[in-house]
């Protein structure tokens, strides 16, 4: 009975033979597909191999060219050149404003009201020029006024001029007393002094009528237009500050032009007066003016810890506005 069983488990030589057919279809596929992977996978390598390459040539650890994204520069094309070296020399660079070295605001010398403006914001005016009339109309009052009493002192000298003259001559042809003669020289020297009072009081008003012609005092450009025509104004208090209607123009030589920065304390040691400067505003980067350090604070601010510092700007031109912001290299001295 085990022989019987043995034999039933036992395996025929037939079944061992695996069918040739199945094993000549895989020997195939793989055949097939093999050359399609090689080529699949040769050009992805190189190109790995030549973004290797590429980072490896690049100095500094920069960044490498992408071979499959960017495109190669056409033929005869220039290659780029590099950014200028701008703080080439330098030993300090800070940033500030653009000032006006004299801003002025003009005010008037008395209340009066606005009665005519000639200029607008960023016109430019020349020194002595008429850009605002107050009115004048009581001023003139009172300047005809003065010169009413003025005519009438003159009038009073003239008289006792005349008066005295014949006095003294009859006192010397013994005819009038000295007394009278005392008399009639007082007289002349108080109508005198009125003529002097009231030549004052003339000078007074005509001034009074001139301020109200105001000039620009300076060659420049009109920065700001603080008043219309109509407006009360009045002079401008020392110490305080400017009130809506204290002043009626601010205006500035923009050919006149320097930078402000505030300096750390850690780099004083970088800068002394008249050393050389290179002047670069935000605004324009590409374009540098020599400058020229015209002023060192003589007091810090303690809060900041800073000193302040004025760059003279050579030769500005119209690309140089107040207020805006630059770069200023200090270099070596």
């Amino acid at each position: 009975m085990n022989l019987e069983k043995l034999k039933g488990l036992q395996i025929r030589p037939e079944q061992k033979r695996r069918p040739q057919r199945v094993f000549w279809s895989i020997v195939l596929v793989v055949a097939a597909v093999l050359p399609v992977t090689v080529l699949f996978i040769q050009p992805w390598a190189k190109d790995q191999r030549s973004l290797a390459a590429g980072a490896l040539a690049l100095p500094g650890g920069g960044q490498p060219t992408n071979t499959l994204t960017d495109p190669a520069p056409a033929a005869g094309t220039p290659p780029r050149p590099p950014p200028p070296a701008t703080n080439a020399g330098s030993v300090l660079t800070v940033n500030g404003y653009i000032i006006a070295r004299e801003r002025i605001e003009i005010s008037p010398r008395f209340l009066g009201i606005v009665k005519w403006i000639g200029v607008k914001k960023g016109d430019t005016v020349t020194n002595g020029q008429v850009v605002v009339q107050l009115d004048d109309t009581e001023y003139r009052a009172q300047l005809r006024q003065a010169e009413g009493q003025l005519n009438s002192d003159r009038a009073a000298v003239e008289r006792d001029e005349l008066n005295y003259g014949r006095i003294t001559n009859l006192i010397h042809a013994d005819s009038e007393s000295a007394q009278s003669g005392d008399n009639a020289r007082l007289a002349l020297a108080a109508d005198r002094a009125s003529l002097e009072t009231a030549q004052g009081a003339y000078d007074l008003a005509k001034t009074y009528v001139d301020w109200c012609v105001i000039h620009s005092p300076i060659n420049g450009v009109v920065l700001e237009k603080l008043v219309n025509p109509g407006e009360l104004v009045m002079p401008q208090s020392f110490g305080g500050g400017r009130g809506p209607s204290t002043a009626l123009l601010a205006v500035a030589d923009l050919k006149d032009l320097q930078v402000e920065i505030d300096v750390n304390e850690a780099d004083l040691s970088k800068i002394t007066l008249n050393q050389k400067c290179r002047v670069s505003p935000e605004a324009y980067p590409d374009k540098t003016y020599d400058g020229l350090v015209a002023e060192i604070a003589p007091e810090a601010d303690r809060a900041k810890g800073t000193l302040q510092i004025k760059v003279q700007i050579a030769n500005p031109d119209q690309y140089l506005t107040p207020q805006l912001s630059a770069k200023v290299d200090f270099l070596g001295r």
